[in-house]
């Protein structure tokens, strides 16, 4: 399994979200009933990961929790729990590796080595900020292993 750190301090002290994201929020928020707005956690982490360069910051996921009046932990478990949402800042171009047994099996750990050799290692941005890799655990396509 592959180990996701939270990095705490690259987030700054403050997140708002994009003028022109505020009509997407709530056509999300829309869908849902008033006593239901939670349901939006899911669309509101990634219009907020768009909106802060890629990554989920703390003043990010506080700002989705605020939105949908739920408790920040809440906002933070369901985004720690999908590989989806970036805990830390990424390239422009960042490449999720699975790493799970099927992937394994087919090739993935050339393509690792690959990406440590290109890139560096997991979770470095280039110093030109375009690219970034990762190893995620399953991407839902064992099929067409190994996935990326």
């Amino acid at each position: 399994m592959a180990l996701r750190r939270f990095d705490l301090e690259a987030g700054g002290e403050s997140f708002a979200f994009k003028p022109e994201t505020e009509d997407k929020i709530a056509f999300w928020r829309g869908k849902y009933p008033a006593d239901k707005q939670r349901s939006a956690v899911i669309p509101l982490l990634w219009l907020a990961q768009k909106d802060n360069n890629g990554w989920l910051s703390e003043p990010a996921m506080r700002e989705v929790a605020d939105r949908l009046e739920m408790p920040y932990i809440r906002v933070y478990e369901v985004a720690t729990f999908y590989t989806m949402f970036r805990l830390q800042p990424v390239g422009k171009f960042h490449i999720q590796l699975c790493g799970t047994t099927p992937c394994q099996l087919r090739g993935a750990e050339d393509l690792k080595e690959v990406c440590k050799r290109e890139i560096g290692k997991q979770m470095y941005v280039t110093d030109d900020k375009r690219l970034s890799w990762e190893e995620v655990e399953c991407l839902g396509a064992c099929v067409n292993a190994p996935m990326v």
